[in-house]
């Protein structure tokens, strides 16, 4: 048996491992690479997007850097199926057309540039037409239902509790060249307990032979999430007593959600002023109605307040308004009253909240919120990092809002949670491979699973490395 790790291996995009078992080949995740855009667009179209030589596909969950590239995967000859939970299935839906259409435009518009300089046009890395062809493919088990997807492999997909439909992938092998049995677990990426919409993650207490792990907060530790959502309270309190207005950069999928419930309960309380706040996000629109699809995921507290609320609607109060048309969004940067503004992309690399960044970010009675982690080269990192000037659109602006940073929000496990997963399982794992983190996040936490938990065989691959296991 093999494993090959093509993404997410020493960096924290791009998820694909290759599995190769009884002769066939099992592709677990296949994302798309984010981060400095020349690097991302050059990475997403040369790395493996294999066809033939994958027989099926196992997807933890929706999120594009570990679901952008099946469409891909499909138009270059794919014909297998994809399993993953019935949420993930309805999300990906839309979040990968979404994905076709921002490619679309954006080869369009660096295509307009290089046909003025008689320079080789581009493509898409896929379309919407392939997108339509790649869920077909698609195969919605339910959590803890163990099914056969290949010869001597049978699936399991346990809550992660990282967003909506989120699985940890466990696998039980049986190798029939030597009637060998064994686990093979592969986390995705792990939930947070007690976080508010979906219910916590379920440990894997009966445990593992094989481990492959994420480690994106491998070496930080998260504030309790009650004290995130003091800190939001302060923040809209502050900006709104300047006069300005609060651009929260978010994930369209997860974080749209936990923020739009969050402040419903603030305003709830009348703990921030009366003032509007939209979410313009076409994607986190259509995605927040796929959360409505889901109530089988929602956790206690969610439940209890759609029978105690006033609007009986977590993601819906007097003052959210969800923005539709490009008119509508536009039209936010001509407000002349404190508001909070909700808009993807959450690394501040594309969509409608670089319009609003553009209109806003060299006033001081603003403020902009970045609620996740950020990939190295993204705008949201050098904001985060504190840079003073920065470039939208090609065109320098001076940042004289305030830039504030909670992690709080966070739907990925800290390091503490990180080694819970391990801990709890009462057969540890005899090799532990550890992705989806950049250096020095990956290289603690094998060192705590080490040290702390006696782990022996620890390692960081190296991207397309093969191990024999």
């Amino acid at each position: 048996m093999k494993i090959t790790f093509h993404g997410a291996a020493q960096t924290v995009t791009g998820s694909q491992h290759l599995l190769e078992v009884n002769g066939k080949v099992i592709m677990l995740d296949c994302g798309l690479y984010q981060g400095k855009r020349k690097e991302a667009f050059e990475r997403n179209r040369g790395e493996l997007c294999p066809s033939e030589k994958v027989d099926c596909l196992v997807l933890s969950h929706a999120h594009i850097d570990h679901s952008g590239r099946i469409p891909c995967l499909v138009r270059n000859g794919f014909d297998g199926d994809i399993f993953c939970t019935s949420a993930t299935r309805d999300l990906c839906a839309v979040m990968l057309m979404d994905s076709a259409m921002i490619q679309e435009k954006d080869v369009e518009f660096v295509n307009r540039r290089r046909k003025k300089q008689g320079q080789r046009l581009f493509e898409p890395l896929y379309s919407k037409d392939d997108v339509a062809a790649a869920m077909t493919h698609f195969v919605g088990l339910s959590y803890s239902r163990r099914q056969q997807i290949s010869s001597g492999v049978h699936l399991t997909l346990i809550d992660a509790g990282h967003m909506l439909g989120s699985a940890h992938v466990v696998l039980d092998l049986k190798d029939q060249a030597t009637g060998q049995q064994r686990r093979l677990v592969f986390s995705g990426d792990i939930g947070r307990p007690d976080i508010p919409i979906i219910r916590d993650p379920v440990p894997i207490s009966d445990g593992t032979d094989l481990l492959i792990m994420e480690s994106t907060y491998g070496n930080r530790l998260h504030p309790a999430y009650p004290e995130s959502e003091r800190e939001l309270e302060r923040i809209v309190n502050e900006t709104a007593s300047r006069g300005g207005s609060l651009l929260i950069p978010a994930f369209a999928v997860g974080r749209t959600q936990q923020l739009v419930y969050a402040l419903h309960k603030l305003h709830s309380a009348r703990a921030i002023p009366d003032l509007p706040i939209f979410v313009d996000s076409p994607l986190a629109t259509r995605t927040t109605e796929v959360f409505r699809l889901h109530p089988e995921v929602y956790d206690a507290e969610i439940r209890e307040f759609l029978l105690t609320d006033d609007d009986h609607n977590p993601f819906g109060f007097g003052r959210l308004k969800y923005t539709q048309s490009v008119e509508q969004s536009k039209a936010l940067n001509s407000l002349k009253v404190p508001a909070v503004i909700i808009s993807s992309s959450g690394m501040l690399e594309g969509g409608r909240i670089l319009h609003h960044l553009r209109n806003r970010i060299g006033d001081p009675r603003n403020s902009i919120l970045m609620t996740s982690w950020q990939a190295p080269n993204t705008l949201g990192r050098r904001l985060v990092e504190g840079e003073k000037t920065v470039k939208i659109y090609g065109e320098e602006y001076q940042v004289r809002a305030r830039v504030e940073a909670l992690s709080g929000f966070s739907g990925h496990a800290d390091r503490d949670g990180l080694i819970d997963f391990v801990r709890v399982m009462k057969r540890r794992p005899q090799q532990t491979f550890i992705v989806h983190g950049e250096e020095e996040s990956s290289a603690s936490l094998a060192a705590a699973l080490r040290h702390e938990l006696d782990l022996r065989n620890v390692l960081i691959p190296e991207p397309l490395q093969t191990f024999e296991v």
